[in-house]
């Protein structure tokens, strides 16, 4: 049976009313839960109110928001309008903002809060359409009238109209919402998501809701321990293709969604409280948790530091040779079973004791920090980096890999969660996917090219660009990712890199930069690095450090510096990264000689969201080869 996402809703709300559906801290950090039956209760409410001022198919609603439970309801009321919803986040540049609301015209817009409403308000001369905003957040606002009255728009608070719709809201209305939520077709337009992307300007990606239903029904055919009642934490922007979809999962399994923020003390401290059972989450935060775990152990004794190492890298072992023994592999051409059991059936048995030993020692204390009902982590956003991936596997916390793209809903690809072949994704759901080399054919198990997608979860289109829909969409309906991936023989496959990330040196090689730059961030002492190298006889290197990591080692060796801000500068801190890259990309460790790093620049501070990061915190490549375009022009003097 088809549902569209308000269909959904109200279905879960009437056979599921009294479960917990949001979880949200109120201004003294408690946290409120509220019901299915509440929610639908305010979204209903919602949904009149939007009616009442023109809202219906066709209509384009911005929402320009971070994750909260407003979030959700307004979402959900937009959609049972028949209408479809713009979102954004609220770190989002006031330009980002202009060229988004102005080209889809949007009438009404959705404001997370005071700051919102402010640089909304700041744009209003670009957008002529503008008419009505909408707070999210109850909060006052000082001057409601002045400010009316000096950008001529009307401003009105999500909660007050919740309020004035419920306590007035007769038969007849009630009625007409729910006759516009069964009026809901597949074909109906649900969303517009812009990517803030790394390929320049923002395009509209169009999902309709039979795009986004594509998605929480194939949860119940693939075996993950997920089910009514769970407390999901929710820590990204929900704007974003992959948080969203989440919460659409959520519903339809009758779970539920606890609010929180992807900042390492708040996501801690409320990991605590609720104990959630899931967590979806980007590599980025899966791996400055891998790394807050090493920062620990280097402030820890040393013999406890010594027992970590030591117990990390049996479970390494360990599940190496477990994977060995069960067939769990990446293969890409048939092995011999009877020998890899019997090669792994002895190492296997022994270290099982011992990983079991440090489970008990060391590693249920790094798993308490994510709760006592912690399932599992997922993955989505970007590839995991293999040393973050094998980190949690070696300590036995699940995090599960998913792969897709904002145009495909987003999910086309999932790590098995029984038979779970480490670097590798099973397609998801009905998707058909094919694997092309560059001269068209389709590419046999172990040679890498373009990944293709087609079925349910591919999008509508670009909002009113069929010239670059055309560009990623053939006559077919085949979908050009971009991405360049390896087929196993069983079925898997691989991420490999980017298209067009593709570096081709001067000489002719193809290097593609992210395995190089997952490796160099693997150290301690290297928070991002960028590998640059387009048309030029050989690779250089941007590098952030990981200023707490780097202090610590200049204090352990007696280096001693005036400022934190001069860091980049000293000598010895070049030292030790020249030092760790070599380590790393290196011909030992398998990288071949045009892929190593010949130069480096150390910058003076970190990476920015909506600067050199897109909003799901993915390198922006064209991005930083024009700001520093100084710098590597440097490197290659």
């Amino acid at each position: 049976m088809f549902y569209t996402m308000p269909q959904l809703f109200f279905s879960r709300a009437e056979s599921d009313g009294k479960r917990f559906l949001q979880m949200e801290k109120d201004r003294k950090g408690k946290f409120i839960s509220y019901t299915y039956s509440e929610v639908a209760a305010k979204v209903r409410a919602l949904a009149m109110a939007l009616s009442d001022m023109g809202v219906g198919k066709g209509t384009l609603v911005g929402q320009i928001s971070d994750n909260r439970a407003a979030w959700m309801v307004a979402d959900l009321a937009i959609q049972s309008c028949g209408a479809a919803n713009v979102p954004r986040g609220r770190d989002s540049m006031a330009s980002e903002l202009a060229f988004i609301l102005s080209a889809t015209q949007a009438e009404i817009v959705f404001a997370e809060n005071a700051q919102m409403l402010d640089k909304i308000l700041s744009i209003r001369t670009e957008l002529p359409c503008l008419k009505t905003l909408i707070v999210m957040d109850d909060s006052p606002i000082i001057d409601l009238a002045q400010k009316e009255n000096e950008y001529k728009v009307r401003i009105l608070f999500q909660n007050n109209l919740i309020d004035e719709y419920m306590n007035a809201a007769g038969e007849k209305q009630l009625v007409k919402i729910d006759d516009l939520v069964r009026e809901g077709k597949p074909e109906d337009l649900a969303t517009i998501i812009f990517t803030s992307g790394t390929t320049g300007e923002p395009k509209g990606v169009m999902l309709s809701q039979s795009n986004l239903y594509s998605i929480p029904p194939v949860i119940d055919s693939i075996g993950y321990p997920v089910g009514p009642g769970q407390i999901w934490l929710s820590v990204l922007p929900v704007w974003h293709s992959f948080e969203r979809i989440l919460q659409y999962v959520i519903i339809y399994l009758r779970s539920t969604i606890a609010y929180s923020k992807p900042i390492g003390k708040i996501l801690l401290n409320d990991i605590q409280r609720v104990n959630p059972h899931i967590m979806g989450s980007v590599p980025r935060i899966w791996e400055t948790v891998k790394n807050g775990v090493y920062s620990q152990m280097k402030n820890a004794k040393p013999v406890v530091r010594r027992l970590f190492s030591f117990f990390v890298a049996v479970g390494s072992s360990r599940k190496k040779f477990y994977n060995r023994f069960h067939g769990y592999t990446k293969d890409y051409k048939k092995r011999n079973r009877v020998l890899d059991v019997l090669i792994s059936a002895i190492p296997l048995a022994v270290l099982t004791p011992v990983y079991k030993l440090g489970d008990k020692l060391v590693f249920s204390k790094i798993k308490e920090k994510l709760g006592k009902n912690f399932v599992a982590g997922i993955s989505g956003g970007g590839s995991m980096p293999q040393a973050v991936d094998e980190f949690f596997s070696a300590i036995g916390i699940n995090v599960v890999d998913g792969y897709g793209l904002t145009e495909t809903s987003p999910v086309i690809g999932l790590r098995r969660w029984k038979e779970r072949v480490p670097g590798t994704l099973y397609p998801f759901g009905d998707i058909q996917l094919k694997i092309v080399d560059e001269n068209g054919r389709q590419c046999a198990a172990g040679e890498k090219g373009v990944l293709y997608a087609k079925g349910a979860q591919v999008m509508q289109g670009y909002y009113k660009r069929p010239d670059l829909t055309s560009k990623v969409i053939d006559s077919d309906g085949w979908l050009n990712t971009g991405d360049l991936a390896i087929w196993t023989i069983h079925g898997e496959f691989s991420i490999v890199g980017r298209a067009k990330d593709t570096i081709v040196l001067s000489g002719g090689e193809n290097v593609e930069p992210v395995p190089i730059e997952e490796t160099i961030n693997d150290s301690p002492y290297i928070a991002s690095s960028v590998v640059v190298g387009q048309d030029r006889k050989y690779l250089c290197a941007l590098i952030v450090i990981d200023s707490a990591n780097v202090e610590r080692y200049l204090k352990d060796n007696h280096v001693y510096y005036t400022n934190r801000d001069d860091l980049h500068t000293i000598p010895e801190v070049y030292n030790l990264i020249d030092n760790e890259i070599k380590e790393r990309i290196s011909t030992k460790n398998g990288f071949r000689t045009f892929e190593q790093v010949m130069r480096f620049t150390i910058l003076p501070k970190a990476f920015e969201v909506n600067r050199e990061l897109s909003a799901k915190q993915e390198i922006k490549r064209f991005v930083i080869s024009d700001i520093y375009k100084a710098e590597i022009d440097a490197m290659y003097r």
